[in-house]
């Protein structure tokens, strides 16, 4: 479930990419809005006209603001081709069944020159690898039941997407310029960096030689994807932000 400062980050984030681009007027999507709160947040610094899209909109809070009810799982977003200046989706992607195919769509919506914006809970941070360690489960994540009354057990979240999948995620469906940001320290990471680092700067050193001596599959691409796996942000971010660009006349 987002925050505060999830909401903000998320915010900030857009703010930066948008920073040269003049936005009054211009188009938002916020995909997975609930009630609206980061429309608000972003309406407070960016004058944009905003659209809201989830599976059950009768909690929107925002009147005369326009919103599409959709099952992202089992629907295309029901929009034109590159009409939005910004997408944003805040704990969205580990909630759907294909993340790919979700952000294939988030692509096709996005204009030519747009940004796309998106926060995850951060399953890679030490306090989430120890859990995922102990429990075989990650941040934010449990145990899913089966019922149709009751779908998912942990609100939703049904699949943990590390930041590099993600990151990758977003350039095989197109986007590039991937920046990363957090919403915020989380304190149990940061104390367990503090307790663990020397055994993690080895363990790294291990696998990264590994990775360079067997692994054939990282490009000029995707290494700096993979550096950021071990990166500060990434060990004691609590929630991921991931911006990226749809570069000026690629696709739709």
């Amino acid at each position: 479930m987002s925050t505060k400062s999830t909401y903000i980050a998320v915010v900030d984030a857009a703010k930066q990419r948008l920073s040269n681009t003049h936005t009054i007027g211009r188009e938002h999507l916020d995909i997975g809005s609930g009630r609206g709160e980061l429309i608000l947040a972003l309406q407070q610094d960016l004058p944009m006209r905003s659209t809201a899209c989830d599976f059950d909109v009768e909690c929107f809070a925002i009147k005369d603001l326009p919103r599409a009810a959709i099952d992202l799982n089992r629907e295309p977003l029901p929009y034109p081709n590159a009409r939005f200046d910004l997408v944003t989706s805040s704990d969205v992607v580990e909630r759907v069944d294909n993340y790919r195919a979700f952000l294939r769509e988030a692509f096709r919506v996005t204009a030519s020159g747009g940004v796309l914006v998106i926060a995850t809970p951060n399953v890679l941070n030490i306090h989430s690898r120890l859990r995922y360690f102990i429990s075989g489960f990650a941040n934010s994540l449990g145990p899913l039941s089966l019922t149709n009354d009751a779908p998912f057990s942990d609100k939703g979240n049904i699949t943990p997407v590390p930041y590099f999948y993600l990151a990758h995620a977003l350039q095989d469906a197109g986007f590039d310029q991937i920046e990363l940001s957090i919403d915020q320290v989380q304190k149990k990471s940061l104390l367990w960096l503090i307790l663990l680092a020397p055994f993690i700067y080895i363990g790294k050193r291990r696998f990264m030689a590994r990775v360079n001596k067997n692994l054939k599959s990282l490009t000029r691409n995707t290494e700096p994807l993979f550096a950021s796996h071990f990166s500060w942000l990434v060990l004691i971010g609590q929630t991921i932000v991931i911006s990226a660009i749809k570069s000026v006349g690629v696709g739709f």
